[in-house]
């Protein structure tokens, strides 16, 4: 059974309508396309500000509005710090990636790799963006899924099914442009519903509490520590991780992953490109930070408001009904006996705000955590012993918890459709980036005299099978610790040995093809091989460095082969 409140008929109305409105409006607006540059790109009519928001909308997927409220919930704003490298890589990428991709009209960012480089260079970067890709869509499926199906009861299979058919209907019928137009709305929808719900969580606080003070009561436990200037590797965020580490990602992301490239290959003019990529940079540091800050007025509400002692529903319900039930149902009580202790130390605090009650309440929330770590572990020995399949970290389930036990009837709907519209919004780029890298960089090259027609045929097959394939990564996706995480983690595992042979064919110029492809795939297995030695402790290496050091790997073992090769000739 789950605690939640069964959604009104005002919010299936406005969940079922606003879904329906996006997916019809896109359909419609996007019908005809003549040729494979309407197709794939939009025809070149995107506006700065439609690049802008739909850059924006395909990062922004439901996993960021489901998992990091929660990530703040449990670690502050500290996550922050993985973006700080957005700005640096959009200002390099403005000024030496875009014009490059601009120059040479590319419908794929690996089509330059090709007249830099050779073919199999091409098809290799093609492929390892296919690989990737193809399983972060699967993800973008499955995350929200996941947890909505748990909180409120729904099918999973239905509803990634459901995710998913509503992706593949404007993606195959509009192609590029679809993809535009309704992010733009998209975008609008998930903004408005997370201003909306910010403002609710801080009206619901209680009268004598000010903004201030709940920043204060945020503080007192360690949340507002945004910048970690530590070199320590054990901490996986800190400002030099997020700023050479971030950097790399995010020029790797922004500069060579199709689903980001294509958004602003779209634009009228190399201006309205870089324009809109810029407002990105702009305000994606500025938007994850409210996001972030959303989950610490959340964090501040349930220090008024009794919690969960684990946020998941079903993680809870199969404990208690395991041999554990009685250790469970002791911590539950401890936990709400803190919960009663700790509303005086509060009241003190807002009252005197003196050092003295600071560290009492931090002490008390690290109480608290400890409480919330030993449940953690029951549920693990639960659903080990029942062989089950449950997420036994809540920190995905901390804000849809929020917002179906919190919000108003109406608003519920609303933040519903916020959820799937990011996971709409995130997963049609996915699908028509997939569509356009294998057309453009595989099917094409095998068939190059195939007529206009037949290629946009082709590239709507293409988005249907990539489609068809996402949702059955989603119908057999495992769990993870925390899936905003996971997604980046695919990524870093790939984007630092793309990144680098990008570099390579920007600013080395004596390298050839055969060098940077060998050092390619020597260099992905080596990637794979670090990420699962970190994985299992054998070393110590937080997955943003991986794209750091996978690209430069990389370039450096490129010119290894390239001197080798040099030598060998002269010999």
């Amino acid at each position: 059974m789950n605690n939640f409140k069964e959604l009104a008929t005002i919010d299936w109305v406005i969940l079922v309508a606003t879904l329906l409105i996006i997916v019809l409006y896109g359909t419609y607006k996007t019908r005809k396309n003549k040729n494979v540059q309407d197709y794939l790109k939009g025809g070149n009519q995107s506006k700065w500000w439609t690049i802008g928001l739909s850059v924006m909308a395909t990062q922004a997927s439901a996993i960021t509005f489901l998992s990091t409220p929660g990530e703040a919930f449990n670690n502050g704003m500290g996550f922050v710090q993985f973006y700080f490298g957005v700005p640096i890589a959009i200002v390099i990428i403005c000024m030496v990636f875009i014009p490059m991709y601009h120059r040479l009209k590319v419908y794929t960012a690996y089509q330059f790799l090709e007249e830099r480089f050779d073919k199999k260079t091409r098809t290799l970067t093609a492929s390892l963006f296919l690989i990737q890709r193809g399983l972060s869509a699967g993800i973008t499926i499955f995350a929200p899924a996941i947890i909505l199906s748990v909180v409120l009861g729904w099918n999973l299979l239905l509803l990634n099914i459901i995710i998913g058919l509503l992706v593949i209907i404007y993606t195959v019928s509009g192609g590029t442009q679809a993809v535009n137009v309704t992010q733009k709305h998209q975008m609008i929808v998930i903004l408005s519903g997370m201003v909306i719900a910010f403002v609710i969580i801080v009206n619901k606080l209680p009268d004598d509490i000010t903004f201030s003070k709940a920043i204060e009561i945020a503080g007192a436990s360690g949340k507002m520590n945004v910048l970690d200037f530590s070199f320590s590797l054990e901490n996986r965020y800190t400002f030099w991780s997020g700023i050479i580490g971030g950097t790399f990602l995010a020029l790797s992301y922004f500069g060579t992953d199709q689903s980001q490239v294509q958004r602003y290959l779209s634009g009228k003019s190399l201006k309205e490109m870089q324009l809109g990529l810029l407002f990105n940079g702009l305000f994606k540091i500025p938007m994850q930070f409210f996001i972030l800050f959303v989950g610490i007025m959340v964090f501040v509400f349930y220090q008024f408001n009794e919690s969960p002692l684990n946020f998941n529903p079903k993680a809870s319900e199969i404990v208690l009904k395991s041999q554990f039930s009685d250790d469970y149902k002791t911590l539950e009580y401890e936990h709400k006996k803190l919960f009663q202790d700790k509303q005086l130390l509060i009241s003190d605090f807002v009252s005197s705000n003196s050092e003295e009650t600071s560290r009492a309440i931090a002490l008390a929330n690290q109480t608290n955590d400890t409480l919330r770590s030993k449940a953690k572990k029951l549920i693990e020995k639960a659903v080990t012993l029942e062989k089950l399949k449950v997420e036994t970290n809540d920190m995905d389930y901390v804000f849809i918890n929020f917002i179906l036990n919190n919000l108003p009837r109406g608003l519920i709907g609303l933040l519903l459709a916020v959820i799937l519209s990011a996971a709409m919004s995130s997963t049609s780029s996915e699908l028509n980036a997939l569509a356009s890298t294998t057309t453009i960089d595989l099917y094409k090259k095998s068939n190059p005299n195939k007529s206009e027609l037949e290629m946009v045929t082709m590239s709507k097959w293409f988005t249907l099978g990539w489609g068809i394939l996402a949702i059955g990564i989603a119908c057999v996706a495992n769990l993870a610790e925390n899936l905003i995480q996971l997604v980046n983690i695919i990524g870093s595992i790939f984007y630092g040995n793309v990144l680098g042979i990008f570099l390579l064919a920007f600013f080395v110029k004596n390298i050839n093809g055969n060098s940077v492809f060998k050092a390619a795939l020597m260099t992905q297995f080596i990637i794979i091989g670090l990420f699962l030695l970190d994985k299992y402790e054998y070393i110590n290496l937080p997955y943003l460095w991986l794209n750091f050091v996978g690209c430069a790997i990389v370039m450096t073992l490129a010119m290894i082969i390239q001197s080798v090769d040099n030598n060998l000739r002269n010999i």
